[in-house]
């Protein structure tokens, strides 16, 4: 079973649902990140990671204010995927990957930390046991198994949240392995081979869903969701109209765009950033926003890569996966903004599909990691454009300006309701 990560899924003592999951993208918890450091104030020490919004530990201080009667009824805190584990096998139990998203977690010593449990006023009985993603960790209920026309037992592995397991069905397990995701949100994901926080990036420092494995994240909050909004400003269809406009565009006269329409993550760690486009004129195109949004998410991207590089990582090789690696002119943009080359895939190969079932095969103890979990063929190496290099520099540095000469201004405004 793999799913999205940073999802608070509560069930009281009759495992029945509390309330809708708090998802990883909601940033309610803001306050929170700054009381959870200064009750643990080695927080970071602990988990690898500085308190986001995003993480479980903060959501779980904003409904003990909030919503005290949902807090005090609390059983069980799970992830996602592990909600479904449960219901495929009655066991409470997550992965290290998973684990490591909620800030009640030891990254490097992969088990929970009693003192952020403490901190969050909840014991260990209120978390899920902790195994690998490989491990079998119980047996599909056989009532379902009957229903399914399965025969029983039928073996059900921990799995991994969406990242790790796409990273296993990618085999991108070396130390340096790496993959950047175009979806909704963007990703950079690079696997260590131990810890390696870097908490005032904002660069996650999680462990990955294989023993004695680790990785490192990079997020841009607002990738092809960044799109989608500029379709609906400009009155395009559907985002196909603005990856078709931006090829189109006067990228010299472009103004330039800051994609925190969903705040800013690494490596600014701003939940209160917000989007911006600078140089507007009255001869300001629709191509030239469209363009101007395909740039902006290229380059928060290559930001996120260059604070886990900073981190002393070294990535070998990197894939490009998501709906966004499907346009070829982004694709191109994003990889001189990078400056380093990217692998392309068949686009229906389904990276986090094949990882977990890999996972699932791993567990039923069929085969080894190292002959299982293999990269997928490569369509094509993309090279960065030696033509567009000298431009992108100019305005990925003006780019970067912009944040730092707003900082103060994101810093005041209201936040939204």
């Amino acid at each position: 079973v793999s799913g999205q990560t940073q999802g608070a899924v509560l069930l009281d003592k009759h495992h029945r649902l509390l309330r809708p999951a708090i998802l990883w993208s909601d940033s309610r918890a803001r306050a929170e990140c700054v009381e959870l450091e200064a009750l643990v104030t080695n927080s970071r020490s602990i988990t690898g990671n500085m308190a986001l919004p995003g993480f479980t530990a903060p959501k779980l201080l904003w409904l003990q204010k909030y919503e005290r009667s949902v807090f005090d009824s609390i059983a069980k805190v799970l992830m996602p995927k592990d909600f479904i584990v449960f219901r495929l096998t009655g066991e409470f139990v997550t992965d290290m990957s998973d684990a490591s998203s909620t800030l009640c977690f030891d990254v490097a010593r992969r088990d929970w930390s009693d003192r952020m449990i403490e901190a969050v006023r909840l014991t260990r009985d209120h978390f899920p046991r902790l195994a690998e993603g490989s491990e079998s960790v119980g047996s599909l209920r056989p009532q379902l198994a009957e229903a399914w026309n399965l025969r029983y037992p039928v073996s059900v592995a921990a799995g991994a949240g969406r990242p790790a397991a796409t990273a296993v069905g990618l085999g991108a397990l070396k130390e340096g392995a790496a993959y950047i995701s175009l979806g909704p949100s963007g990703l950079a994901f690079v696997t260590t081979s131990g810890p390696r926080p870097s908490p005032e990036r904002a660069v996650r420092n999680f462990c990955h869903c294989l023993p004695e494995h680790w990785h490192q994240l990079g997020i841009v909050p607002a990738c092809t969701a960044s799109l989608d909004w500029c379709s609906r400003m400009i009155g395009a269809g559907n985002r196909g109209f603005v990856l078709d406009q931006a090829c189109l565009a006067d990228r010299h006269e472009a103004p330039v765009f800051l994609p925190y329409l969903n705040g800013a993550s690494t490596p600014h760690n701003d939940p209160r950033a917000s989007g911006v486009f600078f140089g507007l004129s009255e001869n300001t195109s629709s191509s030239m926003m469209a363009y101007a949004v395909l740039e902006g998410v290229a380059f928060s991207m290559a930001d996120s890569l260059s604070a886990i590089k900073e981190t002393g990582t070294h990535i070998r090789r990197a894939s490009l996966i998501g709906d966004g690696s499907n346009n070829r002119f982004w694709v191109e943009l994003l990889v001189t903004a990078c400056n380093m080359p990217l692998d392309l895939h068949a686009p229906e190969f389904d990276a986090a599909s094949v990882g977990a079932a890999r996972l699932a095969q791993l567990a039923a103890g069929d085969c080894s990691v190292d002959d299982l979990c293999v990269a997928p063929p490569v369509v094509e190496t993309v090279m960065p454009r030696a033509d567009w290099r000298e431009e992108l520099e100019i305005r990925h540095a003006r780019f970067r300006r912009l944040y730092r000469a707003l900082k103060s201004e994101f810093a005041i405004q209201e936040a939204v309701p």
